[in-house]
């Protein structure tokens, strides 16, 4: 692949289909016998050239011309005349596994998708006319369910919640604090940040303390224990941690690697100023895949590990990827600022330099307030959360998106506080109202396989459960969105991090309403833990 900044830029994007005539699908809602044949051998045919291409690797083209809907193997299809429970009539049903891209109508029982097609009859009726209907959004970068933050993320049309930046507990104690009391699927990675923590079982090991030798061992078979009770690989933040050493790193991947699990990592630096840049930080990373053989990733590149040398990251990445084989994958947020606590590692020494930023572009988040050099001791006292406003150059951010390997994670939750990141609201609301519709950065199934089946490829070999999500398929887990592509927007500011997103109409989890015609539903709580296997 080339390190053209412009490769991809230049690529024809798909457009909609130009007439329904050019939209052809099986499923009607007579089954004729001859139909229902054909849709079981798309279901379990060997035939390569019958099957949908993986989107791992590659850009979604938008297919105008359905020759089949998509049928998750395995799958049991509808029979003739069947009533199901719930019918999304008339929408623009997108399925970005396998490019299918129509008019449809989706049925539903139970938990499960059960038929795409026309004149559907169900016991009730979603009218989706002139709207989008696509798999619910998987943010693979956010942290624990809490419930305040939970239903900003349904609002921005997220019905699976993977706190893959890392559980800030333990596995038992993750899942049965939020099991049954969220609208929202949910798991995580297990946090190697977390456990450097003061008050942790294995003593206080401070983030600028290196472990001992035994420490590691004590951290190794914490690890060992949390992902055999459901937590998802294992997350590291050495800039937030500086005292991490490969021997750390190491005797916890490969740890994860013995379970299948991948890593991921925030990386240890985030700007270009040498020494310690975060090109090294990448290699860090790389060492640590080809070392152990794990698969790792990036989380939120545009803000760490590629801020103002993303060209160079991405052709690092790509070619680690394309010639040796790495199982290396990344993130990104869709703002052209970051956001975190002044008393982190982050502030320490020289930001301004590293950062390219001064006082004055600091902003509290929550508030109007800029800081000065005056007011800036006060707010690191209190450690609050703040805006770094031009940190993130608008072209790093649209030449990540650009990359077909590339995922989008929010890195928030909000909670009771409103000194949050707006990105814990707005994130994939941003992507299709900014990246898409206006600026058409990518095309509308590009930026939904982001948000959609790249998350759930990254994860299912880790969480099964995730091999029926991110996909709009027969037999597909009935999490489901429904959006108007003209109105989908942010609201969240920093000033008003707690704003709902708009031009979502209808979000299911597990077959149920959690939001019904724009309005949450917030005493539905179909949400299931997430354990890995």
């Amino acid at each position: 692949m080339s390190g053209d900044p412009h490769r991809q830029a230049a690529r024809p994007r798909a457009g909609r289909p130009s007439s329904n005539s050019r939209r052809r699908f099986l499923v009607a809602a007579g089954y004729g016998a001859t139909n229902v044949a054909i849709l079981r051998a798309i279901g379990s045919s060997a035939d390569a050239d019958t099957q949908p291409e993986p989107v791992t690797d590659r850009v979604v083209e938008l297919t105008t011309e359905v020759d089949s809907v998509p049928v998750l193997e395995g799958a049991t299809l509808p029979e003739p005349g069947q009533v199901f429970d719930v019918v999304i009539a008339n929408g623009r049903v997108i399925d970005p596994e396998s490019g299918y891209d129509a008019v449809a109508d989706v049925g539903i029982v139970g938990s499960t998708v059960a038929a795409i097609g026309s004149d559907l009859t169900g016991t009730e009726r979603i009218d989706a006319t002139g709207q989008v209907v696509a798999p619910g959004f998987i943010d693979i970068l956010s942290a624990e369910p809490n419930n305040v933050g939970v239903w900003f993320k349904v609002a921005d049309g997220v019905t699976t919640n993977m706190a893959m930046h890392g559980v800030n507990n333990y596995a038992n104690a993750f899942f049965r604090r939020y099991e049954g009391k969220t609208p929202v699927h949910f798991g995580g990675a297990w946090h190697q940040h977390f456990i450097r923590g003061e008050d942790q079982e294995v003593g206080a090991v401070l983030p600028n303390q290196a472990l001992t030798s035994a420490q590691v061992q004590t951290f190794a078979e914490l690890t060992d224990l949390n992902l055999a009770n459901g937590l998802a690989g294992v997350s590291f933040s050495p800039e937030y941690s500086p005292a991490t050493t490969t021997e750390e790193i190491d005797a916890l991947t490969k740890i994860a690697v013995a379970r299948g699990h991948s890593v991921f990592f925030h990386v240890r630096y985030s700007d270009p100023v040498e020494p310690d840049t975060s090109i090294e930080a990448l290699e860090e990373v790389l060492g640590v895949a080809r070392r152990t053989g794990a698969s790792c990733h990036v989380e939120h590149l545009s803000s760490t590990g590629g801020t103002f040398v993303m060209e160079e990251a991405l052709q690092l990445l790509r070619t680690a990827r394309d010639e040796e084989g790495l199982d290396i994958t990344a993130d990104v947020y869709p703002y052209d600022f970051w956001g975190t606590t002044l008393a982190s590692y982050r502030f320490a020494g020289d930001w301004q330099t590293r950062y390219r930023i001064s006082f004055d572009d600091l902003q509290v988040a929550g508030t109007v307030n800029r800081l000065t050099e005056e007011t800036f001791r006060e707010a690191f006292e209190k450690n609050l959360l703040v805006a770094a406003l031009g940190s993130i150059p608008e072209a790093d951010v649209q030449l990540a998106l650009q990359e077909p390997w590339i995922m989008i994670g929010s890195d928030a939750i909000l909670t009771d506080s409103v000194n949050h990141h707006p990105r814990g609201a707005g994130t994939f609301s941003r992507t299709l109202g900014r990246y898409v519709r206006e600026l058409g950065v990518l095309s509308l199934p590009d930026a939904l396989a982001k948000v959609t089946i790249l998350p759930a490829k990254r994860l299912q070999g880790m969480i099964p459960a995730l091999a029926a999500k991110g996909r709009l398929q027969i037999g597909a887990d009935a999490d489901v969105v429904v959006f108007d592509p003209a109105t989908v927007s942010d609201q969240a500011t920093v000033a008003v991090p707690n704003a709902l997103s708009t031009g979502f109409s209808q979000v299911l989890v597990a077959g149920q309403r959690v939001m019904a015609d724009g309005e949450l539903q917030r005493t539905v709580l179909p949400g299931q833990p997430l354990r890995a296997s």
